[in-house]
């Protein structure tokens, strides 16, 4: 691992892992050799989820959210409106969908590893 600092020019938003989603790289892969990531994610104005029950294979994921509001659905664990200052840890390959977001919806989501499968259940 090596120290890094990331400036807010360095990372613009890139398309990514869901199609309603700009991710912004914060720059902890690369400092971690990919051991976790860290993303700011932004909904895509007009765009949203289509409720696909899905699972991660990694060891870690936590949710930040720094604006707007996200509807989640675990499987055992219910459905949750997350807003803004909520954060969750989603367990290893816990079942989850996303129900709908706000347009204005911002996030940050820290993994480990920083590239992981998901799998559609």
């Amino acid at each position: 691992m090596k120290f890094k600092i990331t400036r807010n020019k360095d990372n613009d938003f890139t398309k990514g892992l869901r199609g309603f989603f700009e991710y912004k790289d914060l720059g902890i892969e690369e400092a971690t050799k990919g051991d976790y990531g860290a993303n700011v994610i932004k909904a895509i104005e007009g765009k949203h989820a289509n409720g696909d029950w899905h699972y991660h294979k990694l060891n870690f994921q936590m949710v930040y959210i720094l604006k707007g509001w996200v509807k989640f659905e675990y499987k055992g664990e219910g459905t949750h409106v997350l807003k803004k200052g909520d954060v969750v840890y989603q367990p290893p390959e816990i079942h989850h969908r996303e129900i709908e977001h706000s347009d204005d919806l911002e996030l940050i989501e820290i993994t480990s590893p920083s590239k992981f499968e998901t799998f559609t259940v």
